[in-house]
Parts: structure tokens; sequence; C-alpha cells
């Protein structure tokens, strides 16, 4: 016949109404929270520690009791509880004890995005993010992929930098590069233009000066027919250019 062996229990609420001593050794178990306590013969029931077992109980809440060995959330950290304790914060050194410290905060995005754009962090200290205006296209070496001309005209976009932009189809046309202004690409841009058309392209820009590689010459380039620009910022409105073809 199988032997069976009941230790003594209760609710938490008859336990601790009671208030008894346990004898050493003996074991106290609370039928509803599933915690038990081990009696030292002295020490009464409201008095004794539970057995070393964490219980975690989620965010803190003022209204909880909370006992010895609840563990709980709060301000991102976690806490465990080292005395009874109702309506005592965890930062209160004197019922609670640190487990883990929160980090210096969340990453907090900015409040708009561009698609394809990597995200920096804002400052030295915490961790705010902000939009770096810098195209993912722009980091390491991937090639230079096309961009469509057309046959005349084309105003360069952020998304533009690391591309070649391909004219062909026409004669004359126009590569319009915007102020830092209206687009913002960083210092280092590198942009190729390519003249596939019967005749000459035009880079230009209101408010872009456009130096020319071993020249004085600083106002706007022209590519001839089945030549080749490259064109990087050095500079706010600042863009140096040259290639086969560039005058």
């Amino acid at each position: 016949m199988a032997v069976q062996i009941q230790t003594r229990n209760g609710t938490a609420a008859q336990w601790t109404s009671a208030n008894p001593t346990l004898m050493a050794g003996e074991i106290g178990a609370e039928t509803d929270t599933g915690r038990f306590k081990v009696g030292n013969g002295s020490t009464a029931w409201n008095s004794l520690g539970y057995a070393a077992s964490m219980k975690w109980l989620g965010a803190y809440s003022a209204g909880t009791a909370y006992v010895v060995n609840d563990v709980v959330s709060y301000n991102n950290s976690s806490y465990i509880c080292i005395l009874n304790s109702t309506g005592n914060l965890p930062t209160n050194a004197t019922y609670w004890s640190l487990m883990a410290l929160a980090g210096a905060g969340d990453v907090v995005g900015p409040a708009s995005s561009t698609d394809s754009v990597l995200a920096v962090y804002d400052g030295t200290t915490g961790k705010l993010l902000k939009n770096s205006t810098m195209p993912i296209s722009s980091v390491g070496y991937i090639g230079s992929p096309q961009v469509s001309g057309g046959a005349s005209a084309y105003t360069l976009a952020l998304t533009d930098a690391g591309d070649h932009v391909y004219f062909t189809g026409g004669s004359t046309a126009t590569l319009t590069v915007p102020t830092n202004a209206t687009v913002a690409f960083p210092i280092g841009t590198t942009i190729l233009a390519l003249n596939n058309n019967s005749g000459n392209l035009t880079i230009s820009g209101a408010g872009v000066t456009f130096q020319l590689v071993n020249s004085a010459s600083t106002g706007n380039r022209t590519v001839a027919t089945k030549g080749m620009a490259s064109l990087i910022k050095v500079d706010t409105d600042t863009w140096w250019v040259t290639g086969p073809g560039v005058t």
C-alpha cells in the first residue's frame, strides 16, 4: 500500500490569521500561492521568510502585498522583495534588492523616416536615433546602380547617391544638382553621369559650385556625347567634377 505524506497547509490568509510557530524543519504550505515556509522552532509564521524560491509577479503594483522572494519589474529593471511590503517602491532598498538594472533607456527613433536611409545615433548620450539622410546604397562598395536620366533632363534625388545616371535617346540634356538645403547629400557622395545622347549634357544647379578637376573653372560643366562625369561632393554646395569628355 502506498504511503502518503501530507504537510501542514492552508491558504495564505489562514496562515496569516493563525500565525503559528512551526517546529524546526516543519513545512507549512500555502495552497493558494504554491509557496511554503520551513519552521525554525522560534519564529512565528508572519515573521518567517518563505523558502528560497523566487516568484515572478510581473510589473510592480502599489496595491499588491509583496512578500520575500517576490520578483517584479519596475522601470525596466528587476527587483526581488527582501522584506514583506505593500506600497513601497522597488527602489526602496529596505524592502527590495536590485537584481538586474535596465539600460540607459530604450532606443527611440526619429519622428519621420525615409525609405532605405540609414539611422544613426543623435548626439553622444542616450539612445536617440535620427535620420542620417544617407542612403543604404552609399555604404561600402556595391557597384553603381543605373538610374534613367531620360532623354533631356533629370534632377538628382537623395536616393541617387552612389548611382550612375544614364542619358540616352535624345540630343542635348541637363543634369540638375539641387542645393544642400533642398537635398542634403552627405559629404563624400559620389554620382556618375553618362551621356549617350547625340549632343552635350550640361551639369548645372543654381547655388551649386562645380569645380572642374585640374582647373580653376567653377561654372556649369559640359559632358560631350559618349562622355562620363564623376561628381563628388566635398562641401555643403560644392562638387568636384572630372571625367572623359568633361569640360
